[in-house]
């Protein structure tokens, strides 16, 4: 797609040199009864050079027809121009996946710039549930494919160590008036420490849950940079309070009802902000504040991406509007993902800290490991409900697709080791590769070469969940293949071609795996 994309530029270039800016236009993946590709290039330009999308259509298509990458090209509906691509494009790409190897698909859109990926973040009022550690799977899969995209990332956990939350847990603990938790894991706090003040209380039982945190985060997979607490990094460095000094020396608080209010309709928030309340403290939303402050004035971070529990969407406007009012709007994000159920014998499993009915991430890696978990918690649109089916996660068959794209990788292996040949990108293999001419071999061809374009787009919109979809689309290519083409019992020069096709599939296959957090087993 890139060298596609990089022949029409030059052409433009050449036929409008009048054309000062950079032409933005797209190359997409056209249906299969279209071509290979379908691109907007003619329609972009129209609106720059005064000519009809058509007429410059026709004229990219004239020029570039007898290219020898492009079997056929033509003009489509108002101005789309078609291409299928010729078997040596698709042969070629063999030899640049195995030139590659494990850096296939990286490319440095980041340049380096300083990006804070944080997640989960849940209060240490509790073990990690199913519910609020499905952002710690997303945030890690992002965290992941922005690094393979050029940037410098930072896996960031923030710690609500101070506060009304924390309190309440004391109180829990204690079991006076005030308690709200309850569950096994509060009789084992109260087992473990013997204090009697409330706060000091939740203060130490906080500590023994983040420790506890910690340990789930890395039976997830997860690793984090930072771990970043409100109590140590923000207020006790009073950065709370500098941050409402700085609000108001920008004229941008004012009193009422003995509180402090964010004028955050001035950034486009639909009511002001309590900053800090009557009692003195300040809110979460103040907390939070001086947070972002030491990232970007601090820190100093190029982009911050937060990744939220759908619960936390009436927090977004205001976040959003500090961050404006900072000068920061356009390297901030907020990434939304909506909520788990998990069903055992198709029954939903309640999840609730304060009624002590929830499942706990660490209880789940026990059933089902951590690689059947992340792929499940990835599997589902952000914006979608994920059903959490405990059975299927544990059963190893087809229809669990975490096993199926395992499996289809261990086969690969298992393949390579009987085949006793060292695949490599040498010239007298490469001369095989014009042999690749089945449907089931180009189509695998064409399946490998996605994953570049599938993490230059995850790294602009976190759409994480293409990913699982990809690696079951590339297991599911290479079984038709393996299922259609004799490879260990082909003639030997075909032998080889085929045997280089499935080490360029082993790769693509254990990279994507990679940026999923998940094993690439051998043998299953």
């Amino acid at each position: 797609m890139n060298e596609l994309k990089n022949i029409i530029t030059e052409l433009i270039k050449k036929e409008f040199p009048g054309l000062k800016e950079i032409l933005d236009f797209s190359i997409e993946v056209a249906p299969e009864k279209f071509g290979d590709f379908s691109s907007n290039v003619a329609m972009v330009l129209s609106k720059r050079v005064g000519e009809s999308p058509v007429e410059i259509a026709q004229k990219v298509v004239e020029k570039i027809k007898d290219n020898q990458i492009i079997e056929r090209v033509e003009v489509a509906g108002p101005g789309f121009i078609n291409f299928k691509m010729s078997l040596p494009y698709w042969q070629e790409k063999i030899s640049e996946i195995l030139k590659t190897g494990s850096k296939y698909g990286e490319n440095n859109i980041g340049q380096n710039k300083k990006v804070n990926v944080e997640f989960i973040s849940a209060n240490p009022t509790g073990p990690l549930t199913v519910g609020n550690a499905r952002g710690g799977v997303i945030g890690d899969c992002v965290a992941s494919v922005l690094e393979r995209s050029g940037f410098q990332v930072t896996r960031e956990y923030y710690f609500n160590d101070a506060g009304g939350q924390i309190d309440i847990l004391g109180h829990s603990i204690l079991g006076d008036d005030k308690a709200e938790y309850k569950g096994d894991y509060i009789e084992e706090l109260r087992s473990q420490i013997q204090a009697k003040d409330y706060k000091e209380v939740g203060k130490l039982a906080a500590q023994i849950m983040i420790e506890r945190i910690k340990k789930t985060a890395g039976e997830m997979g997860i690793k984090f940079d930072v771990f970043f607490a409100e109590g140590k990094d923000l207020r006790d460095k009073n950065k709370v309070t500098q941050t409402l000094e700085w609000l108001k020396s920008k004229d941008l608080t004012y009193e009422k009802d003995g509180a402090t209010w964010f004028s955050s309709t001035k950034f486009g928030d639909d009511k002001d902000r309590v900053i800090v309340k009557s009692t003195g403290e300040p809110t979460y939303f103040g907390v939070d504040a001086a947070y972002h402050r030491n990232k970007f004035e601090e820190r100093k971070f190029d982009r911050v991406i937060d990744i939220w529990g759908a619960d936390h969407h009436g927090d977004v406007a205001r976040i959003k509007g500090f961050i404006k009012a900072l000068g920061f709007e356009d390297k901030f994000e907020i990434v939304l993902h909506q909520f788990v159920r998990v069903t055992v014998d198709g029954k939903e499993v309640r999840m609730s800290k304060r009624t002590g009915n929830f499942v706990a991430v660490e209880d789940v890696l026990k059933e089902v490991g951590k690689d059947a978990y992340r792929f499940f918690m990835l599997a589902y649109d952000l914006n979608s409900h994920l059903n959490f089916d405990l059975n299927l996660a544990k059963e190893q068959s087809r229809k669990n697709p975490v096993y199926y794209v395992q499996y289809a990788y261990a086969r690969i292996c298992s393949i390579l080791a009987k085949s006793k040949v060292e695949v490599s990108d040498s010239k007298e293999i490469n001369q095989n590769l014009k042999l690749l001419k089945e449907p089931v071999e180009i189509e695998l061809i064409k399946q490998l070469t996605k994953l570049p374009e599938i993490i230059s787009e995850i790294s602009a919109n976190y759409q994480i969940q293409r990913l699982p979809s990809y690696a079951m689309e590339l297991a599911n290519a290479f079984h038709g293949f393996y299922e259609k083409c004799p490879i260990l019992q082909a003639e030997e020069e075909l032998k080889m071609a085929r045997l280089e096709l499935l080490k360029a599939t082993q790769i693509v296959l254990k990279n994507t795996l990679g940026l999923m957090g998940i094993s690439a087993p051998e043998k299953m």
